[in-house]
């Protein structure tokens, strides 16, 4: 490099001219303590030409501020962040790709995201998040791909994955669902979205056999993974495929409601016969007494 800029200086000026182009492309991204015409926060790397910024694994416990406004790209993967703030992306309308996968995230504002209309691709999965809540995304009509996997998520709220009109990967693996409502997921009106639901503890129960088969009849839901659920309770249940299973567990929960329905009859019979039984003696007894009179 040091020939290369002895030569370029020793050149005419004409010649300097030609290879400027050539120079360009041989600097380095710049760091953050060289910021020229963007910011770049530190300690992050920014490249100029493709308004992208890197802070992997960095050891960040926030989002730091400073990112340039025309940003496409952050990166903030394999850092410490526990919590996004309401201010933590503003003024970032241009951002398409947020990498947060792989903090320690377990709370989320939930006008964090407001500014952030154009998001395309949103990585939040390995983090603690409990819950997707409704109005968390209410702006992310744009959202294409939406990971969520590996966190400890037990519930997902009624309207949280409704305006999410252009979704198309839905990634719900490992985490902590044992039950799901179809009507949650009957709210993604989009044209096609593809779901990702293995590696949760489900409860296989009729409902949600029934869930899953609803699902399956949805014409723009594709649950990919569906032969890769496994049932986690009950005991009896526990490691078979919830699709090998058919209808058995509906099955089984009627013939359960019919044997106690029986039951109940039969008791409620016996109960009456024995009644009737009292008192056809009572009134025997009875005439008995009054022919003795």
């Amino acid at each position: 490099m040091f020939l290369f800029f002895f030569f370029f200086f020793s050149l005419p000026p004409p010649s300097m001219l030609c290879l400027i182009p050539l120079l360009l492309l041989l600097l380095p991204p710049l760091p953050s303590i060289m910021s020229g015409f963007r910011q770049c926060p530190s300690p992050c790397l920014c490249y100029e030409s493709s308004d992208l910024v890197d802070c992997r694994s960095q050891g960040l416990e926030q989002v730091p501020p400073g990112v340039s406004r025309g940003t496409w790209l952050l990166d903030l993967s394999g850092n410490r962040v526990r919590e996004v703030r309401s201010d933590s992306f503003v003024g970032l309308w241009s951002l398409k790709k947020l990498d947060l996968s792989y903090n320690r995230i377990r709370t989320i504002d939930a006008r964090a995201f407001h500014s952030l209309s154009r998001l395309r691709l949103l990585h939040l999965e390995g983090n603690r998040l409990n819950m997707l809540k409704d109005g968390l995304l209410s702006r992310q009509q744009s959202l294409e791909v939406l990971l969520l996997g590996h966190n400890n998520i037990s519930a997902i709220e009624a309207e949280a994955l409704a305006p999410l009109r252009g979704l198309t990967l839905l990634g719900l693996r490992g985490n902590r669902l044992q039950h799901i409502k179809f009507k949650t997921f009957l709210k993604l009106q989009t044209v096609s979205t593809h779901l990702q639901m293995s590696l949760n503890p489900w409860t296989c129960d009729c409902d949600l056999q029934r869930v899953f088969g609803k699902i399956q009849y949805v014409r723009h839901l594709h649950v990919e993974d569906y032969k890769a659920i496994l049932c986690h309770a009950p005991p009896q249940q526990a490691g078979s495929p919830l699709a090998s299973m058919d209808s058995q567990l509906c099955m089984a929960e009627t013939a359960s409601v019919l044997v106690i329905t029986i039951t109940v009859m039969l008791a409620v019979i016996g109960a009456l016969v024995k009644a009737e039984r009292n008192r056809k003696n009572k009134q025997a007894a009875s005439d008995a007494e009054s022919a003795d009179k």
